[in-house]
């Protein structure tokens, strides 16, 4: 279960390159041994804020620790912090004849106190794919291969920077659980997406950047409920339905016939008030659907943007600067 001490501490952070602010205010905390999201659309300042979180870029303002050091400070806080947080990133490639345990092998020897090569790989599932060239991989064992490299050094932390990106379904739900079994190793995980479900699925709490400033944060479920705790109920009654009697149920706030189908909007009990109520008629709900407010519903409500349009296409002139 993830602990009180915070490992990573960022306070009002800020990037600009020349008059393009990639991040303008951004302050997040990451506890030992949680999954943190941060979410937004193309742009938004996502990958710059884990960048200067893994020190790859400097603040322009604001301040950062990580394990009580700072990234952007001096060379033996950088260097230990190079022994301690792992870093997978957006865009990654290697020699396309170079085999798995080539790949692994080769980055231990960058740390004093590497994982076992075998060991590693067996956890991640890539054991049968050891003597395997990358170029020969598949999208989700390319991805393995890249949290195998960021795990190799034994990191306390490890930043996973649009992990599923190009994977088909089954690849990125097999990438979902090699992460939960990553996290069951003690590595606390700082998890950049554009998937809402994959946020929902893996992340303890998530961090909502827009503009490059946070604009909402917490669990998944208190996110979605900033926009308001919505339930809608969707159904083709088996005989003709009341609305007016639906409509005086204390939970329920709208509802509306058309074709036949009947939609239902309300909060609290609503689903149950409704199934009580329709049997009490003699109505059978069939085809019945239940919507609740979700991570998308937040995503898109904060943001302006539908969580389809927020995955990577053609990049804007922040997303060459984010990259």
């Amino acid at each position: 279960m993830p602990g009180a001490e915070p490992v990573i501490h960022a306070e009002h952070l800020e990037k600009r390159y020349g008059r393009t602010v990639a991040v303008a205010d951004v302050s997040l905390t990451v506890r030992r041994g949680e999954i943190v999201g941060v979410l937004g659309r193309n742009g938004a300042g996502k990958t710059t804020t884990v960048e200067m979180i893994g020190g790859l870029r400097e603040p322009d303002g604001g301040t950062v620790r990580v394990l009580g050091l700072d990234p952007a400070g001096s060379a033996a806080d950088r260097a230990a912090l190079r022994e301690r947080v792992g870093l997978q990133l957006q865009e990654s490639a290697l020699p396309l004849r170079i085999t798995v345990r080539e790949a692994v092998e080769e980055y231990a020897c960058f740390y004093d106190d590497p994982a076992d090569p075998g060991d590693l790989l067996r956890d991640l599932g890539l054991a049968d794919k050891a003597g395997t060239q990358f170029r020969a991989l598949s999208g989700g064992q390319k991805q393995r291969l890249s949290i195998a490299l960021a795990l190799v050094g034994n990191p306390e932390i490890a930043v996973l920077d649009e992990l599923t990106t190009g994977l088909d379904p089954q690849a990125r739900r097999d990438t979902w659980d090699v992460v939960e079994r990553v996290r069951r190793r003690g590595v606390t995980i700082v998890l950049v997406t554009h998937f809402m479900e994959e946020a929902e699925r893996l992340c303890d709490r998530v961090v909502l950047v827009d503009a490059g400033r946070v604009v909402a944060e917490g669990t998944p479920a208190e996110v979605a409920a900033l926009v308001g705790a919505d339930q809608t109920l969707t159904f083709r009654p088996s005989a003709p339905v009341d609305a007016a009697a639906l409509r005086t149920l204390g939970s329920v706030g709208a509802v509306e016939v058309d074709g036949g189908i009947v939609q239902v909007r309300g909060t609290g009990n609503v689903v149950q008030d409704v199934m009580v109520a329709l049997a009490g008629a003699g109505v059978r709900p069939d085809d019945l659907r239940v919507h609740r407010s979700s991570l998308e519903d937040a995503f898109v409500r904060l943001t302006g943007a539908a969580a389809d349009d927020a995955r990577p296409g053609t990049p804007s002139a922040t997303d060459r600067v984010e990259a």
